[in-house]
């Protein structure tokens, strides 16, 4: 963030900060203040956790953001139901960014100073936690931590940002150097990429040409576009300069509009190879754009190896899948009223909302683990006491000082009958 917009974007809380003091209220540290006896902490009174959510609601990643939400709400809504974790309700204070970094940074400001919520769960996309991280840095004496954010990418993985957030999926990195080396042992080496070009993309561009570098090889093409873009656009541009690289296949690092934009522009033109997505993509919406109103969907998904970071939603041998099924029907969150002047139809099941619901699902674990009064100050010992917890999905999750990523494992999909099912066999691509 430029120095001079973060210090234009901070100076309420600089502001709420020197008042609090004024009045005694001890906010030059945070967590002497969550640790006082007889005080509970800022988002953990009246028997409710209160967690703080900005997210993409509407505008043309609407999906992803009312996906994942939806998802976490399911497993949320039955544990309250329940009674709650410890007695306490878990209550989620939702404002809409539109997938853009400006309205990001100020729902969150909106979060910490008047919501004064517990933590930060469910943000999604790069572009906005990477301006909202140094957001944590800069009053890391509050102890306000990100939780589980829908992105991959590393700042709120490493240093000077990691230790304020705790990552469950796996990263970018893991993700982009799975497909490229699957290609690379198919005989696909000229891997071009397609990309939205901002923080996001980049950071799934730099895990390409790395991985690609490990091999002796570099980006055959690479192709930007704008963050933002919808389905009715035209990316013919984008396809040509990739037409001229020749690629034997396309890693496409961006959302569902744009990328579903690339794939029926590729096809269409003639760029016949396959089109790998990262899991931030937004599967089912993809699909779903490429084949409404289509007599030939396959002609245009048939081309199509999604990456993702939680097992399929149709295997049930999974019991983190079973439940999810089930509580998902239970429940059957709806959005928000306020957010539907952008029209938006939930899907039944899918990717994005399972890992919603997962995080939801390890949230509340974490919270059981509060011998007392659940505070700010107390939460990394929290989580770190998560070490081999088995969340159902076959990979059992460990947190540490050093391990700030509970999940490693990453999946692959492809287009069966108009739904991502496993890939099973990398030479059977189409080519």
């Amino acid at each position: 963030m430029h120095s001079s917009c973060a210090a234009a974007l901070l100076a309420p809380w600089a502001r709420w900060a020197g008042a609090a003091l004024a009045a005694g209220a001890g906010v030059s540290s945070g967590a002497a203040r969550a640790a006082a006896p007889g005080r509970q902490a800022p988002g953990a009174a009246g028997g409710e956790i209160v967690l703080g959510t900005s997210a993409a609601f509407t505008g043309p990643s609407r999906g992803l953001g009312n996906e994942l939400y939806r998802g976490a709400m399911a497993y949320f809504r039955e544990v309250n139901d329940s009674g709650g974790v410890n007695g306490r309700r878990i209550a989620l204070k939702l404002y809409d960014d539109g997938y853009q970094p400006d309205p990001c940074v100020q729902n969150t400001l909106k979060l910490m100073l008047e919501d004064q919520v517990f933590l930060l769960f469910g943000y999604v996309g790069t572009p906005t936690v990477t301006r909202v991280l140094p957001m944590l840095k800069k009053f890391q004496e509050e102890r306000i931590y990100m939780f589980f954010p829908f992105t991959g990418a590393q700042p709120q993985r490493e240093p000077p940002y990691g230790d304020f957030a705790f990552n469950l999926r796996a990263s970018y990195r893991q993700e982009t150097a799975g497909l490229v080396e699957n290609f690379l042992a198919t005989g696909r080496r000229r891997i071009a990429v397609f990309y939205q070009a901002d923080a996001y993309g980049r950071s799934g561009w730099a895990g390409v040409r790395a991985t690609l570098e490990n091999h002796g090889e570099t980006i055959a093409g690479e192709a930007t576009y704008q963050r933002g873009s919808r389905f009715t656009g035209t990316m013919r541009a984008q396809v040509e300069i990739l037409q001229r690289a020749a690629p034997d296949a396309v890693i496409c690092v961006g959302a569902y509009a744009a990328c579903a934009a690339f794939a029926r522009d590729a096809i269409d033109l003639g760029l016949r190879v396959p089109i790998a997505n990262l899991s931030f993509v937004g599967s089912e919406n993809l699909v779903n754009l490429l084949s409404e109103g289509r007599d030939d969907p396959e002609t245009y998904t048939r081309w199509l190896v999604n990456s993702q970071v939680v097992p399929s939603y149709e295997d049930e041998s999974v019991p983190a899948v079973r439940e999810y099924r089930e509580l998902l029907a239970r429940h059957d969150p709806q959005i928000p009223e306020r957010f539907l002047d952008d029209p938006y139809n939930p899907l039944p099941q899918s990717f994005v909302s399972l890992e919603g619901f997962v995080n939801a699902k390890l949230m509340c674990e974490i919270f059981r683990r509060f011998d007392e009064e659940p505070t700010r100050a107390g939460l990394e010992e929290a989580v770190f006491s998560i070490r081999d917890f088995d969340l159902g999905i076959g990979e059992q999750v460990s947190f540490g000082p050093d391990r700030r990523q509970g999940l490693q494992r990453v999946y692959y999909t492809v287009v069966e009958d108009g739904r991502f099912v496993p890939l099973t066999d990398w030479n059977a691509l189409p080519a």
